[in-house]
Order: C-alpha cells, then structure tokens, then sequence
C-alpha cells in the first residue's frame, strides 16, 4: 500500500511510511529468493510426486539430511501450502450398489443368510474379531467364528464348516467390508452357486437382522465377561451360541425359543 501510494500520488518515502506506519526499512525491501524459492518448489514437486504418500515431515527431512540443503522448515512449509501439497488426499472410492431388495422374513430356513463382523479384546489390551452367521428365516445363530484376524479365507473356511452340517444357503447377505468383497469370497461364492446380496453402503438398516443379533451378542456374551485368552472366548461363544438358539425367547418368532420352532425349520428344510 505505501508503494502504491508512492507510485500513484507521488508523496515522498518518509511520509508515506509514516500514514501507513511502517518503517523505511521495510519500504525498501525486496525478497532475493524467488529463484532458490523454485528450485524448492521443484524439490518438492519431485518428492510429492516420487513419493506419494509422504508428507510434509518426510519431504522436509528428505531436503535437509539426505540432500543436505539447509532452508528453513517455515519457508519449506509456506512453498509446500502455496503449491497445495497439503491438501493432496485422495477420495476415498464409493462401492455402489443396487438396491438389495426389502428386508423380508424368507419363506424357509436356509434361502438368505446374513453375516457381518464384530470387534472385542482380551484382558491384556489385544484386539479379536468375530464373524457372525444367521439364518434370517429364523435368526438362528449358525456360528460365531472368533480370533486376532479373520481374513477372506478364514470366512469361507467357517462358512464351509456351518454348510457341513446345516447344507448350502441360496445367498448371503452383507455389507461391503474388504473380505466380502475380495475376489477370495466371489469366486467360492460363484463356485458354490451362492448369491451375494451387498447392502448399499452406509445403509447398515438393510442388514438389520444380524446388527439385531449383534447387538444381542454384545450386551449378552461380550460385555458380561472378561476374555484373558482366546479359547476362553471361543469357549464361551459356543456356550452363549447354545443358550441363545435354545434357552433365549425370540420375539421376532412369537416370543417362543428356536428350540420349540424346530419343527417349523426341520419343515423348511425339506
């Protein structure tokens, strides 16, 4: 503003520091460094793009201990935000999905299960998961698979194992977490003549049936114990499992247990 007031009305230096209360000093700066500014601009265009995940701290650290230059992290960091380095954060990318259809009761046991995943820990701070299979025609507990990780390959292998005893569902049901949608699962799905029915994501109210047993499953199996190692927790879900399939009333069958509706499913299966 004090140059320009210079320029255009032609007061003096001194008086125009003084209306805009700078000092001459000040007035008669000019920065030097606008062609070491883009070779650090070039340095970082290089980094970002060699290196796309690295941010501002690696690229900064790349500059000074391994290339040995010796600029100013805040003048290294006012280029990388004049360039917008920052804000290079890739889209998360939407899964879309058709519309699966009403959530409706099938008309007998074995035509839609549902599946989803939950997460708990031991005593000593680890993380477990477990993997939760229904019936949605009764809402029979048909597994619960449990331990540190459970990958594509560990949800077929328990999946194989409910099909041994219980034969083979027309479609499962879940939503789009990474192991339903690895290839892993399509295949065996494909071979097996199973169909996946994907919720839409961030829809979590079209796999109702099994975020209801959930959340039965925490406040009646997970939250009342506490796991100080794996078996134990396996050991108690097989319990819970049996308690709930046929000790526990259902209201969503007629406030009965599954046990006494076990003549409505053995006639379903046939």
């Amino acid at each position: 503003m004090a140059k320009k007031a210079v320029s255009k009305h032609g007061i003096s230096i001194r008086l125009s520091c003084e209306v805009y209360g700078i000092s001459e000093t000040c007035y008669r700066y000019h920065a030097k460094l606008s062609d070491e500014n883009g070779r650090v601009a070039d340095w970082l265009l290089r980094l970002t793009q060699a290196h796309k995940r690295w941010g501002f701290g690696l690229c900064f650290l790349h500059l000074r201990n391994v290339k040995g230059f010796g600029w100013n992290h805040k003048r290294v960091y006012r280029i990388y935000r004049e360039l917008e380095l920052n804000l290079r954060i890739k889209p998360r990318r939407r899964i879309t999905r058709a519309y699966p259809g009403e959530l409706d009761v099938p008309k007998a046991a074995n035509q839609v299960w549902s599946m989803d995943f939950m997460s708990d820990g031991l005593s000593d701070g680890r993380k477990i998961r477990t993997f939760n299979v229904i019936d949605d025609y009764n809402r029979e507990a048909l597994g619960i698979e449990v331990d540190f990780s459970l990958p594509a390959a560990r949800v077929i292998r328990s999946l194989e194992q409910v099909i041994e005893w219980r034969g083979k569902p027309a479609a499962l049901r879940c939503d789009n977490g990474p192991e339903y949608v690895s290839e892993t699962l399509i295949e065996w799905a494909n071979k097996q003549q199973i169909t996946l029915l994907y919720i839409q994501p961030g829809k979590p109210t079209q796999n109702a049936y099994i975020e209801r047993f959930n959340r039965t499953a925490r406040h009646e199996w997970l939250d009342l114990h506490r796991f100080d190692s794996l078996d134990q927790a396996r050991q108690l879900a097989t319990q819970w499992i049996w308690e709930y399939n046929n000790v526990r009333t259902n209201t969503a069958i007629g406030g009965v247990t599954l046990y006494s509706k076990g003549r409505s499913l053995m006639g379903g299966l046939q």
